[in-house]
């Protein structure tokens, strides 16, 4: 397996649900902080890591952000022994029923395992017809009593998926949050490759908050960090069963190039062109308006930030099972590290936009 499976599976051991990143980015911190000269964290708990660069001071930065964050749910309402849910970031509620989950609870502190389900199929299709029932329909059922569940859980507790990573034959990693810890995973590839090579920028290795929710991280850690220009790593949706290859990418075939509104022309020439040069698949990957990333607001910070989208295809988005091709992120991570090392002292002055 590759060196990052093992950290990649510890990040989708925890929930850092959005909003709620406290778990992940200890982690997070403790596996960049040997890789970088210093580490910090946002007001809104976005981890900032600097790798220096060789170059004469004052130099250019680059800001590379992966979002740390997960969906996943909350307690909505106590209803005897049972918990009404709603969504942290978007969930297809068809996925929810038969999930295990672990509720957060606040009052003890401690992890509660509990099983997402619904009203039998007589009481409820008499409500809502033939369609899936919507979240406000499932219930969790943590096997307690009336008393327990009021003892120990409250509205506002989290509720995150609790299915266990599993090593698919292929080279595929299933599991729950892999939306955006794969994306982690491979910036820490691309620090990793950066330790015995001289680049002449300064790199922000960035770690957001809130991406599901708010966006909030990106665009305070970009007002804050005023980088040259940046660079967010995300997934994309990949090849599976009914996809039909509408908009999807192949898994393992290598990471996607975003083009389209929130991405700079000079950015995307880069990209391509040291792709080519260094022997890593791509595809390019139409962003017509928006990204739906934090590349959407990073670009506006400021008097505004030069912008790319590199995406990691995922089959299964959003859900408790998503699948990543590891060798996608082994090559995301690769194509970091060369675009880095492509940037020339003055590249500041060629970003023109045509």
């Amino acid at each position: 397996m590759s060196e990052f499976h093992p950290f990649l599976k510890s990040l989708i051991g925890e929930a850092g649900l959005s909003g709620h990143e406290e778990s992940i980015k200890r982690l997070v911190e403790l596996r960049w902080a040997p890789l970088v000269d210093e580490v910090h964290y946002s007001r809104l708990g976005s981890l900032h890591s600097l790798k220096r660069g060789g170059g004469n001071p004052p130099r250019p930065s680059v800001m590379i952000a992966s979002h740390m964050d997960a969906i996943g749910l909350m307690v909505s309402r106590v209803v005897g022994e049972f918990l009404s849910i709603t969504e942290i970031g978007s969930i297809d509620p068809r996925i929810l029923p038969g999930t295990p989950v672990l509720v957060l609870a606040s009052k003890g502190a401690d992890k509660i395992p509990g099983i997402i389900t619904l009203p039998p199929e007589d009481l409820l299709f008499s409500e809502i017809g033939e369609g899936a029932a919507g979240s406000e329909y499932l219930i969790v059922d943590v096997g307690l009593t009336e008393r327990e569940v009021s003892r120990r859980i409250q509205v506002g507790d989290l509720v995150s998926f609790n299915t266990p990573p599993v090593d698919l034959p292929g080279g595929c990693l299933s599991g729950h949050s892999l939306d955006n810890r794969a994306s982690i995973a491979a910036l820490t590839v691309c620090l990793e490759e950066l330790q015995s090579v001289q680049h002449v920028c300064d790199v922000w290795a960035v770690a957001t908050v809130q991406e599901e929710t708010t966006m909030g991280g990106a665009a305070s850690s970009a007002f804050h960090l005023h980088p040259t220009l940046a660079v967010v790593v995300d997934m994309s949706y990949g090849q599976g069963a009914g996809t039909g290859g509408r908009s999807t990418f192949p898994i393992g075939g290598g990471p996607t190039l975003g083009i389209g509104g929130s991405i700079h022309p000079f950015l995307h020439q880069r990209f391509t062109e040291v792709a080519h040069r260094s022997g890593i698949p791509v595809v390019n990957e139409a962003m017509p308006a928006a990204s739906l990333t934090d590349a959407d607001v990073i670009q506006l910070s400021a008097e505004g930030v030069p912008t790319m989208v590199i995406g990691i295809p995922l089959r299964y988005m959003h859900t408790p099972v998503e699948v990543v091709a590891l060798r996608d992120i082994q090559l995301a991570g690769r194509l970091l590290s060369e675009f880095v090392l492509s940037l020339e002292a003055d590249f500041p002055d060629r970003i023109v936009w045509e």
